[in-house]
């Protein structure tokens, strides 16, 4: 990882008697986009919060820039830490227009100066065109754009995105993200981006960070998190996963390491054969656009899910030969990765969105 830009490291948040977070590590490095993402009531949002300063933590540390923003005996306020926030809901101003939204960050620095950073950033995001319309006059996706605008425009240290595209249509959402994703790339702005899509934490995230009950899962690139889980938790949270016990996986024709209790298969590792004489049956099967994903039942009366191309003519009643795919193998996972603490549920702010 390059320079640290952000370091959170110890760092707890009590609410009553709910830990929204509880001795959080995170690391980020400079021009790192790093995607948070976990269930609702993990401890995303304050984590932002606490980052940004609108939340003081009750341990741990907040380094900003290789500088001590939050800890014992220390606090500097939000509007010192350099830190630029793109709300879920724009947050924009309704009496100011365009320009004046992305310049409302800028107070202090010359006339001049405030109107070329507009003027730079508003053609950053394409809307160098509609700087004198005011945001009722605006698109979802235009608004979007200026609220990421006006976060840009005093060049934060560090970029908090709290689901910034929640609000949006499908078609919409996936256009202005990789819009978001490719300015960010451009100016080389280190940025954590909370979701509760993890299909989107996994499309944009350098890395990505899994919490769960306030504290870290598990924090590595996109494949590591995805391919090689570390519990149950993740492997289930970021997409559909069957288990094995380890010791049962040749009845598919897999070596499983030693070291797992348990083997995780997802659905794009395991291939179907028909056979009249197959020990698997074909229970269900649902249509997924260029795919479809079949649902069998071993021998052993296990089930195991497989996704193939929608040329596999297969139905249900047919008997198959399941076995894992080429080139694929199955991953060990730890049979019992339970908390003893209930899962808490994070204080609700205006300002961040749970």
């Amino acid at each position: 990882m390059t320079a640290e830009v952000l370091a959170l490291d110890g760092v707890g948040r009590r609410y009553g008697k709910v830990d929204a977070v509880r001795r959080l590590d995170l690391r980020v490095g400079d021009g790192e986009l790093l995607a948070v993402v976990g269930p609702s009531g993990c401890g995303k949002s304050t984590a932002l919060r606490l980052i940004a300063g609108l939340d003081r933590p009750d341990a741990g540390t907040v380094r900003l820039a290789g500088r001590l923003v939050a800890g014992p005996g220390t606090w500097v306020p939000p509007e010192r830490r350099r830190v630029g926030v793109v709300f879920q809901d724009h947050a924009l101003f309704p009496h100011l227009d365009v320009a004046g939204n992305v310049a409302f960050g800028l107070d202090g620095r010359p006339a001049a100066e405030r109107r070329e950073r507009v003027r730079t950033v508003l053609e950053l995001v394409n809307l160098a065109g509609l700087a004198g319309r005011y945001p009722h006059e605006l698109s979802g996706g235009e608004q979007q754009r200026v609220a990421l605008a006006r976060a840009l425009a005093p060049e934060p240290a560090v970029l908090l995105l709290d689901e910034p595209f929640a609000h949006l249509d499908r078609g919409l959402r996936d256009q202005v993200r990789a819009e978001t994703v490719a300015v960010l790339r451009r100016t080389g702005t280190t940025a954590v981006l909370v979701t509760h899509d993890q299909a989107e934490a996994l499309a944009v995230g350098d890395r990505v960070a899994v919490l769960r009950a306030g504290r870290v899962e598990q924090l590595g690139t996109p494949p590591e998190v995805f391919h090689t889980p570390r519990n149950r938790f993740v492997a289930t949270f970021l997409g559909e996963a069957d288990f094995l016990p380890a010791a049962d996986a040749g009845e598919i024709g897999a070596v499983a390491e030693a070291d797992g209790d348990l083997v995780m298969l997802r659905p794009h590792d395991v291939t179907l054969r028909a056979a009249p004489d197959g020990d698997a049956v074909v229970l269900d099967r649902e249509f997924r656009g260029g795919f479809t994903l079949y649902a069998v039942r071993l021998g052993s009366g296990r089930t195991l899910r497989a996704l193939l191309p929608d040329s596999t003519s297969l139905r249900v009643g047919d008997r198959v030969v399941a076995r894992i795919a080429e080139g694929r193998s199955p991953t060990p996972v730890p049979h019992d990765d339970s908390r003893e603490a209930p899962e808490p549920v994070a204080a609700r702010r205006r300002s961040f969105g749970g």
